[in-house]
């Protein structure tokens, strides 16, 4: 899964195979958190740090415009009326 990527870290970075599907499946589970999950995560790391609640739902919520969002699913159609227009 993912072999043309994985190929592409071995090209880049002096990373192995193995380190870099570990990579990819890192960054693509960190992607797939829900907005929930991310927000209580955020928190508790952020308490952890010493931050009050003002400070981290002000960073939280400043973080949230960054976060990558999924598309909507794709019918077959839309997706050739993507490639040819």
């Amino acid at each position: 899964m993912h072999d043309e990527l994985v190929d592409h870290l071995m090209r880049s970075t002096p990373l192995q195979r193995g380190e870099a599907l570990r990579v990819i499946q890192d960054v693509l589970a960190f992607f797939d958190e829900t907005t929930e999950d991310y927000v209580r995560r955020r928190h508790r790391e952020l308490q952890a740090d010493g931050l009050v609640n003002a400070e981290i739902f002000e960073r939280i919520a400043a973080d949230l415009q960054y976060r990558a969002v999924a598309p909507p699913e794709l019918s077959v159609r839309q997706l050739r009326r993507i490639v040819y227009g």
